[in-house]
């Protein structure tokens, strides 16, 4: 299986001390199966702007975590798989941010699992698939 990872799982690995579990079990997957959206790197980077630490966090982003993932394109075969989201959350009335709605449809476009610590929130849309390591990680302290 592969995965894609919200900007929550990435920001995990940055901080002074990540959750062991967490990190063991990436350490498990393998590199061609790590991926990111361009859109999670754009939120990585208004993260990166808006900080007291921006050079850190800049450096962060372009020498450990660009080249360790492949980024995905946000492309019109994922914007069309946006669409037919978000025009069924707007039928439900289960609105999601764009850019959240944008990630997951790059995840199910693509056939990713998606790996974020907030699964209840993107549990909205019905079609991702999710994993929850992130989730149990921050559970389990």
């Amino acid at each position: 299986m592969a995965y894609l990872f919200d900007t929550d799982a990435i920001s995990e690995l940055l901080r002074p001390r990540p959750l062991s579990s967490y990190v063991e079990w990436i350490d498990t997957v393998p590199r061609e199966e790590q991926f990111t959206s361009a859109v999670v790197v754009g939120e990585l980077y208004k993260g990166a702007y808006r900080s007291q630490g921006q050079e850190l966090h800049l450096a962060n982003i372009e020498r450990r975590i660009l080249p360790a993932v492949t980024v995905l394109p946000f492309d019109v075969a994922t914007a069309k798989q946006f669409g037919k989201i978000r025009a069924r959350l707007e039928e439900t009335g289960t609105i999601l941010p764009d850019a959240d709605i944008q990630i997951a449809a790059t995840a199910i476009y693509h056939d990713l699992e998606l790996v974020s610590g907030n699964l209840r929130h993107f549990s909205r849309i019905t079609e991702l698939k999710m994993n929850s390591i992130l989730a149990d990680a921050r559970a389990d302290g």
